[in-house]
C-alpha cells in the first residue's frame, strides 16, 4: 500500500460532514447578528461530536448580543454603522478564535448550503422588524 492510500484510510471521519464555511459564519453574525453566526458554528461543532464546545459557542452568541444590545441602546446618538462594527468582531471572534479553536483550519469538509438557515434568519429578521414598526405606529 502507498503513502497516498494509507492517507486516504487514515482521514478522520469527521472530515468527511458538511460544515457551514467560515465565510458563512462571517456572512451571518455581520448581516444578522453574531448569534445568527454562532448558531452555524454550533450546527458545525455538533455535527463532529464536540457538543460542549458547541454549548460554549452558543452561550458566547447569546452573551455577545446581549451585551451589544445593551451597548448600542444606551448610546442614544450611537451611529448606525456602529451596529456592523460590532457584528465584525463578533464575527471575528467566532471565526478566529471559536473555529480555529475548535475545528481547526486542517479540517477539510463539504461546504452545507446555506439557504436553510439563511431563509430562516429572514423570516426571524423580518418578524423582529415587523414587531418594531408596529410598536412604533401604535
Amino acid at each position: 500500500m502507498s503513502e497516498l492510500d494509507e492517507e486516504i484510510i487514515n482521514i478522520p471521519e469527521h472530515q468527511a460532514k458538511e460544515l457551514y464555511s467560515k465565510t458563512a459564519i462571517r456572512g451571518f453574525s455581520f448581516f444578522f447578528s453574531t448569534i445568527f453566526g454562532g448558531v452555524l458554528l454550533y450546527s458545525n461543532l455538533r455535527a463532529l461530536d464536540k457538543t460542549d464546545k458547541a454549548n460554549s459557542v452558543l452561550l458566547f452568541s447569546v452573551i455577545y448580543a446581549v451585551v451589544t444590545i445593551y451597548f448600542l441602546t444606551t448610546f442614544e446618538n450611537a451611529p448606525s454603522y456602529l451596529t456592523y462594527i460590532v457584528n465584525i468582531i463578533g464575527a471575528m471572534i467566532l471565526t478566529e478564535y471559536f473555529h480555529k479553536n475548535y475545528i481547526g483550519d486542517e479540517v477539510v469538509a463539504e461546504k452545507k448550503s446555506i439557504w436553510k438557515p439563511l431563509i430562516i434568519s429572514l423570516l426571524i429578521t423580518s418578524v423582529l422588524v415587523g414587531i418594531v414598526i408596529l410598536g412604533i405606529y401604535m
